[in-house]
């Protein structure tokens, strides 16, 4: 039996990964203004956040078609894989699940299993990265799905807003919150855990907010994968990994990611953060 997994452009798995581990990754839509752009396909991570300050509409997203999605699993199907495994970020958060999930049911000589990752970004990738490692370790299916149950409600993120400006725009935030937050220089702290995008903490300078999410990430430890994310700010990412490093898992490697634009046009850019899964 040939397992193959396939995930969306927002779980942020690397390139490099997705290639040795073949995983199919199937790319959301950035929506700018009246242009549409496939991420990571016909715009660049660094285009995008280069000129987000810039854009005088905030950008949107949209979900792959479901066209596009049976495209995919048709041509893995016909290339011999018997069984998918479709992982992507939470059905309460976009419509990409939904989109899955109706061009699974058109597809025929392959069965297809979707899988709610309940997290965003790496937190995601992660798990993605996780089951691609057994499956081509020989794992059956039934083994990779249980896997997959078990680091689900282990993996987290937390990461530092450099700015409240971007979640105002996306109305994220309101007027009075944002005001207050700029007046007292608050660097927020935001979480992702279980499907729910929530405030960790609110922290003044960005010193201390470091801090704290050092200690959040370490009170959750040990752990068993971790990833340093950024937005438009490498700098920011590898002085967070060097800190981070007495918690890394042995012999494991620990990728730096600038985020995909549709998560990132909420988070704005130079933010900086942690993805990892719990022992």
């Amino acid at each position: 039996m040939t397992i193959r997994i396939v995930t969306d452009s927002a779980c942020d798995v690397p390139a490099d990964i997705a290639a040795e581990l073949n995983i199919t990754i199937i790319p959301v839509y950035i929506n700018i203004g009246d242009e549409s752009y496939l991420d990571g396909v016909e715009l660049t991570r660094r285009e995008f956040f280069d000129n987000l300050p810039d854009y005088k509409t905030f950008p949107t997203t949209a979900a792959p078609s479901i066209g596009t999605f049976t495209a995919v699993y048709q041509e893995l199907a016909d290339h011999g894989v018997d069984e998918i495994i479709s992982i992507h970020i939470p059905e309460g958060l976009s419509a990409t699940f939904h989109s899955a999930r109706l061009g699974a049911a058109e597809v025929t000589g392959a069965t297809i299993t979707l899988f709610d990752s309940m997290q965003l970004t790496m937190g995601a990738g992660l798990q993605v990265i996780m089951a691609a490692e057994a499956a081509a370790a020989g794992k059956s299916l039934s083994e990779i799905m249980a896997l997959l149950e078990e680091i689900r409600p282990k993996a987290h993120i937390f990461a530092i807003l450099d700015t409240l400006e971007f979640m105002r725009r996306s109305g994220r935030v309101g007027w009075a919150q944002f005001a207050a937050g700029t007046l007292l220089r608050i660097k927020p702290i935001v979480s992702v855990f279980n499907g729910e995008v929530g405030q960790a903490a609110r922290v003044r300078t960005s010193n201390r907010a470091i801090r704290e999410m050092l200690k959040m990430t370490t009170d959750l430890s040990p752990l068993a994968r971790i990833a340093i994310l950024h937005t438009h700010n490498l700098e920011g990412a590898e002085s967070l990994k060097a800190q981070l490093q007495p918690l890394f898992p042995p012999d494991q490697s620990v990728p730096v990611m600038e985020i995909t634009p549709a998560i990132g046009a909420h988070t704005g850019p130079n933010a900086v953060g942690v993805a990892f899964i719990r022992k």
